[in-house]
């Protein structure tokens, strides 16, 4: 049962245990509800019979404390198990998706919109919190607790009983036999939102691209009708509802008027007795209470149960990557065995890839866009897992290797840099958390850090801006490059690291790295031919192959893909000599 709720609701192993104690804790008090409605049952009974026994009023009057002070014990318990047990387990629940997120592998994001995991993190997790706390153990002890009083109600006089109860079948069925659409229309309402949400995010990231182009208008436009979309479907969807739970409440409510007529026909004929009469009067309009909050709840778990708690699922049952957190590696040479790889969608990136990335040397990756350049380097930091192949360090296969183990292992500069909205130091920091101020300090300058931040307001302390968006690309990137120098590791993955820089810039990182690479495996991925040209070895990539491999000179001699490249960067060098030496204005041409 443990494991079903698990998976059904998104709960932890404690939330499923405290989720069963919650049922029951429900169903108690709803029970204890019943105790006050005995008791006047016996007083009515008292009455009828020429008025209360001497000495009994005592017992009514204590009977009706001990209600209500069990009343309010159930209360509290059923508080505690709902409210309190769910609001912790909701805790739980956003940190299991974060931690599961960041064990999960990076193909996983490939098939999902940040809009989409940021609604599951926050409106889900939101929603699903209401829903344990207020709508599911509340139907599951309405339910339960009537059932049991339906089945006391039948011993009592089972033609009464038949009377008031004959509309909760009916009532349900009209609730389930329209689940499917209710839950149709709510799919739609969640699609809408979250392509109204990243239609929103998507504007605000590009908005200066949509003012340079002239086209804020027609996006905008298009954005307006994602926002009119969420409010038609959600009032659709609503609408739905509340024709459904309006007839299943009506046809619950016509159990108190058949009650009425049955009662009064039998009431008349003799069969049965006032007093019997009043009873079912009185437990017919305390036993609806409950179930038209249970009619009401119905619909929202069903919702729960196939929409959120589905796509939380989704992401917690998601393979993780696993591996041994033991370090086993002689060295630190990275070797590519007929490696072969493919993305989401089935087409094969890699076909078959081998080569070896020496420790003390440079292997530059070149090559025509969409050759696997990116994805190689991907691949040898574990982010994704191979098909085919295999990927050793210093002889150790990383498809073994715990992820976080191996990243000790690897400094990294990526292409699209990534800062948070902290201080220059702080950013800096990230690649080693336990860094003093000094070395973060001598890891900034020897990243050519110092030249800028010393002129920020604050300085080193300046806060930059959520990713940075307070500098410029230059900058953003020396910070990231700083962070692969405080880190220091044996090994060192660059991403066109220099390709934001102006030419004196790079001059002066290319003087850095050659101090950081120093008796470390690096790997290099440039389309600036002067950058690869002194590493001791050019991995040239085309079409998921390694076409050629080699030093510059060799591939020169070739007259290969590389030597192509060479040669078409150097007329394009050209051409920007010559047409800043043009006196025709370019518009002209």
């Amino acid at each position: 049962m443990h494991e079903k709720l698990k998976h059904t609701f998104a709960l932890s192993d404690k939330g499923a245990k405290d989720m069963v104690k919650a049922f029951f804790a429900c169903i108690l008090h709803n029970l204890s509800l019943m105790v006050p409605v005995v008791l006047l049952y016996n007083l009515i009974s008292d009455l009828l019979d020429g008025g209360i026994p001497e000495g009994k009023s005592t017992f009514y009057i204590a009977g009706l404390a001990i209600a209500l002070g069990l009343i309010m014990l159930t209360y509290y318990i059923q508080y505690n198990a709902t409210f309190f047990a769910t609001y912790v387990e909701s805790g739980v629940r956003r940190l299991s998706l974060a931690e599961k997120l960041r064990k999960i592998p990076l193909s996983f994001f490939g098939k999902k919109d940040l809009s989409d995991l940021t609604t599951v993190l926050m409106s889900d997790c939101a929603t699903l919190e209401s829903g344990l706390s207020h709508w599911v153990p509340e139907f599951i002890g309405a339910a339960f607790s009537t059932l049991l009083i339906a089945a006391g109600l039948f011993v009592f006089d089972w033609r009464m009983a038949l009377a008031a109860l004959w509309v909760l079948p009916v009532s349900f069925s009209i609730i389930l036999a329209t689940a499917g659409i209710m839950r149709i229309r709510q799919e739609k309402v969640t699609e809408v939102s979250i392509a109204c949400s990243d239609g929103i995010q998507e504007c605000l990231e590009t908005l200066r691209d949509l003012k340079a182009n002239n086209a804020e208008a027609g996006y905008l436009k298009g954005l307006d009708r994602k926002i009119k979309d969420v409010e038609k479907y959600t009032v659709i969807g609503e609408l739905t509802n509340a024709v459904f739970h309006t007839c299943g409440r009506m046809v619950l409510k016509a159990g108190i008027a058949t009650t009425v007529l049955a009662g009064g026909v039998l009431l008349a004929d003799g069969k049965i007795t006032l007093l019997t009469f009043l009873a079912f009067m009185i437990l017919v309009s305390r036993v609806y209470d409950p179930l038209i909050a249970a009619l009401d709840n119905l619909s929202a778990v069903i919702m729960i149960m196939n929409i959120q708690c589905r796509r939380m699922d989704e992401i917690l049952s998601h393979p993780e990557q696993e591996g041994r957190p033991e370090l086993t590696n002689r060295g630190y040479d990275i070797v590519f065995d007929h490696v072969g790889f493919s993305y989401n969608s089935g087409e094969r990136v890699l076909k078959d890839v081998s080569f070896t990335a020496k420790q003390g040397q440079v292997t530059a990756l070149v090559g025509p866009s969409g050759g696997g350049k990116t994805t190689v380097s991907r691949l040898a930091s574990r982010f994704w897992d191979i098909q085919k192949g295999k990927i050793t360090v210093g002889g150790m296969d990383i498809s073994k290797i715990d992820p976080e183990s191996l990243m000790s292992l690897y400094s990294i500069v990526f292409q699209d840099v990534t800062l948070f909205n902290n201080t220059v130091m702080e950013n800096i920091r990230l690649g080693r958390k336990d860094a003093t101020d000094e070395e973060v300090l001598e890891a900034a300058r020897l990243a050519n850090v110092d030249e800028f931040a010393e002129k920020l307001p604050d300085k080193w302390n300046t806060l930059i801006g959520e990713n940075g968006c307070e500098l410029s690309g230059g900058e953003r990137q020396r910070i990231s490059i700083a962070r692969a120098f405080l880190k220091d590791a044996p090994i060192i993955l660059l991403d066109e690291a220099t390709a934001s820089l102006d030419v004196e810039n790079e001059t002066l990182i290319q003087e850095s790295l050659s101090r950081l690479i120093e008796n470390k495996t690096v790997m290099i991925i440039a389309h600036r031919m002067r950058t690869v040209a002194g590493t001791n070895q050019i991995v040239v990539l085309s079409e998921g192959t390694v076409a050629e491999q080699g030093s510059s000179d060799t591939l020169l001699k070739k007259n290969g893909i590389y030597a192509r490249m060479v040669k078409l960067q150097t007329q394009s060098q050209n051409w920007a000599m010559e047409c800043q030496n043009c006196f025709i204005p370019c518009n002209l041409l």
